[in-house]
């Protein structure tokens, strides 16, 4: 891809772009911004200052990236970062804003499609190969794993922990953690099942897949882990609950009468 900069972007001069860049109408470059390699930056479209962003990206119309944490009291001449990846989407109105703390990092992954008027909000941290439905809004310090699925208009409390491989039913609000590998909903958010379609999306079948089932049905009874095969996902899940969580946990849904439609299927 040549380089494609219309006349009307406003581009800081000590910004460097590569030879295979695209800036549309309007948009919006800042100085000390650092645009990676086959970019894709749409009209009126904002890049602040303290993006550092990868290769590959596309930012289509009205997306802005490193704008001012949503703090009230944060000082603008407060030197903090935005970090992207590569080969991220971001859609329409998308924003994410850089750290509230004296050289810190909002850290968005790699791989990830953020949808319409979705929000990553400072100090946050989110993982590769993630998705965010339409108006999706983390707050302060969310923490968000690999491959994982945020349905439309999810909300999420500062704090929160969403673990690697969950999904997040649409407008759930969720004010606890999220185990990996989950399907959480509901109002209150509980824990469903295991999310079977995205574990076996990523290759996690036969013996590895029912190592997590046996888990899950642990966790449900609130006991141990231990004596189950130390699968990668397994160490993945004891490695993420050993951490010290600063909201608790979401619990899980009662099955009751309805265990036939919830209960995990043996892989």
């Amino acid at each position: 891809m040549a380089q494609t900069i219309h006349p009307t972007a406003c581009i800081a001069p000590d910004v460097s772009l590569s030879d295979d860049i695209a800036v549309g109408p309007f948009a919006v470059i800042e100085s000390g911004a650092v645009i990676g390699d086959n970019c894709q930056i749409g009209a009126h479209a904002v890049v602040h200052g303290h993006v550092r962003m990868g290769s590959g990206n596309i930012l289509h119309p009205h997306a802005v990236l490193g704008g001012l944490p949503q703090d009230t009291g944060f000082k603008p001449e407060t030197e903090t970062w935005l970090m992207i990846g590569d080969n991220n989407v971001f859609r329409e109105g998308f924003t994410a804003h850089r750290a509230s703390k004296e050289n810190a990092k909002t850290l968005i992954g790699s791989g990830c499609y953020f949808m319409n008027n979705s929000h990553v909000a400072h100090d946050c941290s989110i993982g590769n190969n993630t998705i965010f439905a339409n108006n999706v809004a983390i707050g302060g310090h969310v923490e968000v794993g690999d491959r994982v699925f945020m349905g439309g208009a999810v909300v999420v409390h500062q704090f929160c922990r969403v673990g690697s491989f969950a999904i997040v039913q649409g407008t759930t609000g969720l004010n606890k953690d999220v185990i990996p590998f989950m399907l959480i909903g509901g109002r209150p958010a509980k824990h469903y099942r295991l999310n079977t379609v995205g574990i076996k999306r990523a290759g996690i079948t036969g013996e590895r897949y029912s190592v997590l089932s046996a888990a899950f049905r642990l966790l449900k009874n609130k006991q141990a882990l231990s004596g189950l095969e130390e699968t990668a996902e397994l160490l993945l899940l004891t490695e993420w609950l050993a951490v010290k969580s600063k909201r608790g946990l979401h619990g899980f849904i009662d099955i009751g009468r309805n265990k036939e439609k919830y209960e995990p299927d043996a892989g």
